[in-house]
């Protein structure tokens, strides 16, 4: 089965590396990656090397490089996009075609191949995230994919409601519990020969993006944050990785870099790796921001999570998840309240970390029909 990868960022190729090993090693499947998004910007950590570096072929290099952060700039990145996939599908064939998430570039290059009969599997089907347009994005590449693997029961409705083709959902968990049971983490002595971080401190590990269905209220946001974390830092040290590159996520860096320019304790990352950032996550005291690995890695631990504003929205809550304004007073009880409380052990609802296997089952079945 020649089976494409679509990778476009970081975060998704930490995701997919679990799916990607199991394949690699059968050989029923003959993989391929395709690399295209911000892996390929230097402002976004050049994270293509984190490919390479895991030892991968970059099969296919596509540059569709974002080129800012305005409405018009992520529309034109679309548009790019798909154009260039344009000619990718026409000129590529494959068996199966994975896609991840709810980006808009994912959503590009899905869209791109549509017209050309791609089958497309979509990873993560069925989530709702009301607070980003990427929910958009999400449920469009569920409508034009064959197959749709999700991450709970819950999921697997939700994504039966949207393709009405129940007999081509599956329920198989998610992919980073595969890499929680599987992957060695770094020791804190490793980590911060690596990274220079002392993850004996007491951390918060942040990650904040922007809200894009509200976009005039970033700016707000971000300097509630901010202003959280001047209070906050002089308790804890503060480990923000960047944004990704969304509608005013420039802006959203903008403003984290000048704040954290010449001062104690506040420490930016622009890209851990998948492992890197799984041990920070482990030895923090909590995740504060909107991220969607506050909603499935953390559970794994558990950590506590102070879920910030309505970014992931519509996402199941666990028990070790607190919602919360983006109000720096609303930001600072929150923090008090977790202290005093302790985290249930049962909060992980994503799978026992054979995901991977699951979905190569599955792959095999489809296959032979």
């Amino acid at each position: 089965m020649k089976t494409g990868i679509l990778t476009s960022t970081r975060a998704d190729f930490g995701v997919y590396l679990p799916l990607i090993k199991e394949l690699s090693n059968d050989d029923f499947f003959n993989i391929e990656l395709i690399v295209f998004g911000t892996h390929l910007s230097e402002n976004h950590g050049y994270t293509i090397k984190e490919i390479t570096e895991a030892g991968y072929n970059i099969t296919h290099k596509l540059d569709t490089i974002p080129q800012g952060d305005k409405p018009l700039d992520i529309s034109k990145t679309m548009a790019k996009s798909i154009n260039v996939f344009s000619e990718f599908w026409e000129n590529n064939k494959f068996d199966l075609v994975f896609a991840l998430g709810d980006r808009y570039e994912m959503f590009a290059a899905v869209s791109a191949g549509f017209p050309f009969g791609v089958k497309f599997a979509h990873l993560h089907a069925g989530e709702t995230t009301l607070g980003a347009i990427d929910n958009a994005y999400r449920h469009s590449i569920s409508l034009m994919s064959k197959y749709l693997f999700v991450a709970t029961e819950e999921y697997k409705n939700r994504a039966i409601e949207i393709n009405k083709n129940p007999e081509n959902v599956f329920n198989v968990g998610a992919l980073s519990i595969d890499n929680l049971k599987k992957v060695k983490l770094f020791s804190k002595e490793e980590f911060e020969n690596k990274f220079n971080i002392n993850l004996n401190k007491p951390t918060i590990l942040s990650t904040f993006h922007p809200e894009t269905v509200s976009l005039d209220k970033n700016g707000i946001y971000i300097n509630e944050l901010l202003n959280s974390f001047e209070d906050l830092r002089k308790i804890y040290q503060i480990v923000i990785t960047m944004p990704n590159a969304d509608t005013m996520g420039l802006m959203i860096r903008t403003e984290i870099e000048k704040f954290a320019k010449n001062k104690e304790g506040i420490i930016l990352i622009e890209s851990f790796g998948m492992k890197g950032y799984l041990t920070c996550m482990k030895h923090c005291i909590f995740l504060l921001g909107n991220t969607s690995s506050g909603f499935v890695e953390a559970a794994f631990f558990p950590k506590w999570v102070i879920n910030l504003g309505n970014r992931q929205k519509g996402r199941l809550i666990t028990p070790n998840i607190v919602n919360t304004k983006i109000e720096k007073q609303a930001i600072l009880e929150a923090v008090n309240n977790i202290k005093t409380k302790k985290i249930s052990t049962n909060c992980n609802i994503y799978g026992n970390g054979n995901t991977a296997s699951k979905i190569k089952e599955i792959l095999k079945l489809i296959r032979l029909k």
